[in-house]
């Protein structure tokens, strides 16, 4: 915000007029963040707690992939407003993804009656199994990217009458971290190239196909990213901190459901089969083959994947928000109609600092319909688009999805706000209300967000090596 503030100033410091436009925005701002605070403390009743996932210890070029059970989480009848993340150091330093990369974290839920009696509840769809089931997940994106549900949706759980007699609800948390510490390809190592992996074997100890040239199946945990000869490296501990903010239950609260979509999904679901296989399902990951000289003048060096899927059932969408890994420059989903549900934008760093690392993707823009306003029909044809970047070759990249969508929309004005502001949440209505009058300003704004949005979301640059 003082960044901004300060570009502001700058673009205005050459008129008295600019001035008086930057007296008013800064009120204005005072104003939404005064009466912001006071319904958060006063009306809306949320409560927020922090916590460190397990200990997972790190070495040049190691891989971390494990599922931990019943990790902290709030308990009760409750209903999830927001889960935030990010990686630190045993001091509780934010660990830059050019250290440690983060490919991604899925927090789920699961009842259990032992350990030897576990049976996990996924989310809506809308792949097979437990595939993509997650009900929070992001990867490298996570420290820039809103999770906030608005006010008055939220993700119920905790509900008794959905816990089967003699279990409890619980939570796991299932990590994939790469460190590239001294490693020779950075880039190769987080697209999980398996020859820098150096395996010929998946991590189930079945043969890599020969046309497999990098993705999940070379990266497996204990595996290891060749490092740059002589590098010399000490092992350390790295933790996901993690903040959830959650409301009480009650009747006043609409819950939403959650879907993920996969644009790899083939749509079909062989009888009895959960996994993963060419013929079933959500493939998760896919390949960016590099464009050649031809094809480069007719799309610029874009690779366009799209696909279609149904929705088993309908609802109001209340957010919205794409995954995709470096290389990424936007994912789009559009209605049966054509018309455009949401289109979401990574946002690549460009500095040294945890969460604006250079050329990778640190957030991805995210969807805020006006509620009631877009609505998805029961058996609703959906059109999924992924576009990459293929200026290079790109292994191991996601085409994801997630919606959260309510089976009813509000019929009257919400009487809270959202947890927290976002670029790409609506401003409160009660703060714009009173300053309508400052229209200059709000000009002077889309000037800014547009220099933003070409300085951050302009253009893919490889991650340095």
């Amino acid at each position: 915000m003082i960044l901004l503030l300060e570009k502001w100033q700058k673009l205005l410091s050459s008129s008295v007029t600019g001035n008086m436009v930057l007296v008013l925005v800064l009120s204005m701002l005072a104003f939404d963040v005064s009466c912001t605070q006071a319904f958060l403390e006063n009306g809306n009743r949320i409560k927020s707690r922090t916590f460190l996932s397990p200990e997972f210890i790190m070495g040049p070029g190691s891989v971390e992939s494990k599922t931990y059970y019943d990790i902290d989480f709030p308990r009760g009848h409750i209903a999830l407003k927001s889960f935030n993340a990010e990686v630190v150091d045993q001091a509780g330093n934010p660990v830059p993804l050019f250290e440690t990369y983060f490919h991604h974290w899925l927090v789920g839920k699961y009842h259990e009656h032992s350990t030897s009696d576990r049976n996990f509840s996924r989310n809506s769809g809308l792949c097979q199994g437990q595939i993509l089931g997650q009900y929070f997940g992001l990867g490298s994106e996570t420290r820039k990217t809103a999770t906030d549900i608005p006010d008055p949706f939220g993700i119920e759980i905790g509900n008794p009458a959905e816990i089967p007699e003699g279990y409890q609800e619980k939570w796991y948390l299932d990590v994939h971290a790469i460190e590239t510490r001294g490693v020779e390809d950075r880039l190769g190592c987080i697209e999980c190239r398996c020859d820098l992996y150096n395996v010929t074997n998946d991590e189930d100890g079945n043969p890599i196909k020969p046309d497999y040239k990098g993705g999940l199946q070379c990266c497996y945990g204990e595996t290891r990213c060749k490092l740059s000869r002589g590098f010399q490296g000490g092992k350390r501990s790295i933790f996901l901190r993690y903040t959830v903010k959650w409301i009480d239950w009650d009747s006043s609260v609409i819950p939403v459901e959650i879907f993920t979509l996969d644009v790899t999904d083939t749509g079909k679901r062989l009888h009895g089969s959960t996994g993963i296989s060419p013929e079933n399902g959500c493939q998760i990951e896919y390949a960016v083959e590099s464009c050649t000289a031809t094809n480069a003048a007719g799309n610029g060096c874009v690779d366009i994947k799209r696909n279609n899927l149904t929705m088993p059932t309908g609802g109001y969408v209340i957010y919205a928000v794409a995954h995709q890994h470096v290389g990424g420059i936007g994912s789009t989903l559009y209605g049966q109609d054509g018309n455009i549900i949401c289109t979401s934008k990574p946002i690549y760093g460009n500095g040294n600092e945890a969460g604006n690392e250079d050329g990778y993707i640190v957030g991805m823009s995210t969807c805020y319909p006006e509620p009631g306003s877009v609505k998805i029909t029961a058996g609703e044809n959906l059109t999924l688009e992924s576009n990459y970047n293929s200026t290079n070759n790109h292994t191991g990249v996601m085409g994801l999805f997630y919606l959260h969508i309510a089976k009813q929309a509000p019929n009257m004005t919400f009487s809270h706000p959202p947890v927290q502001m976002h670029e790409s949440i609506k401003g409160t209505t009660y703060a714009w209300s009173i300053v309508v009058f400052i229209g200059l300003a709000v000009t002077i704004a889309v000037a800014v967000h547009s220099w933003l949005k070409k300085r951050r979301e302009g253009g893919y640059n490889p991650v340095p090596k």
